[in-house]
């Protein structure tokens, strides 16, 4: 997949795991399911950030106004992130929190791939949208797990606080027991 198909891929599966918290039989499945959504979102978004919006920026004409505003719909999704991830099974505030949370990723998935994904399309290379879709997979592997509100956003403090936050993020999930990507 190129870069695009794969952010796209992450979007239907997170609609998914949004489907699957509706249809969970109890409250260790719903935080189950939590657990995922935490990590494929924080995953997805240090690589959007890392690895697609400095192209972005650099290509497109609006690129560091575009980039900044889907800065801010990151921050509020990570935020959202961390309040769930500090929660416990069965608490009364889960099912709000991921309600905002749906609502705020089902914004950013019609923004991306209503606007952004054709610019970028257009003006980036098949070439160079394959070779970037190549470094998101791998990179999936060693991406943070957690939410990092108040790390940096952007290269290259960015590439130097990431390996740091994955490397502890790995580490909190096998201590917690939290599946393994």
């Amino acid at each position: 997949m190129d870069a695009l198909e794969l952010l796209a891929h992450d979007h239907r599966m997170v609609e998914q795991l949004f489907r699957d918290y509706r249809a969970a039989a109890s409250d260790t499945q719903r935080r189950a399911v939590v657990e995922v959504l935490v990590r494929e979102l924080s995953k997805h978004a240090a690589l959007e950030e890392l690895m697609v919006y400095p192209v972005a920026k650099e290509v497109l004409p609006d690129g560091p106004r575009e980039v900044e505003q889907r800065l801010g719909e990151h921050r509020a999704v990570k935020r959202t992130l961390l309040a769930l991830d500090r929660l416990a099974a069965g608490d009364e505030r889960t099912d709000g929190l991921v309600d905002a949370l749906r609502r705020d990723v089902e914004q950013h998935v019609r923004d991306d791939e209503g606007e952004l994904t054709p610019r970028l399309r257009g003006a980036v290379s098949q070439q160079d949208l394959d070779e970037l879709g190549g470094l998101l997979d791998e990179a999936k592997q060693t991406a943070p797990t957690r939410p990092h509100p108040h790390a940096p956003e952007e290269p290259p403090a960015l590439a130097l606080a990431a390996p740091v936050a994955a490397a502890y993020d790995r580490l909190r999930d096998r201590l917690q027991g939290r599946p393994r990507t």
